[in-house]
């Protein structure tokens, strides 16, 4: 079964996370599939939009923590972050994150990545990354551009879970509706979009990306090495350990 299901309508890719069972976690095999999948959309001329969504009970709970414990794998699935965020933010069609139930750590970066989000209410959204010892690098480069700085530092140094209506607040969604009208407000957005010249568009998105001082590009593989001191660190041996074991961590 894929980790990651493929359907094209009307000059929309929707690809949607398919590990439900565990809440769509992102392991190594699930972020390298999303990734080739985004190109694969990206250099088909006849899709101009992107839709984003998980499967079950959430869109996304973060990483497969279970990989990071194993040595050979924890460069590996750093890099495939990396790669799968730059993917999403890079490719030339708008973007849709479109969640429910729970957007956390590395889904809440993926969902960060995107042109727009689309919040079921009652979406828990966090980056929880320092409860577990690690450093939410990787995705500090969309937050700076999206937040204010007192709202990062409340994200980031708390770790806590923020609802759906808080998110939109800080301007890290763009709106927040019933369940049942999830989908529905989503395809507003794609119609709105769809009414726009495609070429414009691209271009509309590569402007704001050189009107940074740094590109994303730059920011991420800076990030990337903070973030893969963080990995390697005993913090963060000790916090994915007391989550996968059910206990609080034991900060020496």
């Amino acid at each position: 079964m894929s980790n990651v299901l493929v359907e094209q309508k009307d000059r929309t890719s929707i690809l949607t996370l398919n590990r439900p069972e565990r809440r769509n976690a992102l392991t190594i095999e699930l972020m390298s599939e999303l990734a080739s999948a985004i190109e694969q959309a990206d250099a088909d001329r006849t899709q101009r939009v992107l839709i984003l969504r998980g499967a079950g009970q959430a869109f996304c709970a973060g990483l497969d923590l279970n990989e990071t414990t194993i040595t050979e794998k924890a460069h590996q699935s750093a890099e495939a972050v990396a790669n799968m965020l730059l993917a999403v933010s890079q490719t030339r069609l708008i973007t849709i994150a479109q969640i429910h139930g729970a957007a956390v750590a590395g889904g809440a970066g993926l969902m960060s990545a995107c042109d727009f989000v689309v919040a079921a209410e009652r979406t828990k959204i966090g980056f929880p990354e320092a409860k577990r010892g690690l450093v939410a690098g990787l995705v500090m480069t969309f937050l700076r551009r999206q937040l204010h700085e007192r709202d990062i530092r409340e994200l980031l140094f708390t770790g806590d879970l923020i609802s759906a209506g808080r998110a939109l607040e800080m301007g890290l969604i763009n709106r927040v509706v019933p369940p049942n009208e999830l989908e529905n407000e989503t395809q507003k957005i794609v119609a709105a979009v769809l009414q726009n010249a495609p070429d414009a568009l691209a271009s509309s998105k590569r402007l704001i990306e050189q009107l940074w001082s740094t590109s994303i590009n730059e920011d991420v593989k800076s990030a990337l090495r903070h973030h893969m001191e963080a990995r390697e660190s005993p913090e963060a041996k000790e916090g994915i350990a007391a989550f996968l074991e059910k206990r609080s961590p034991n900060w020496t």
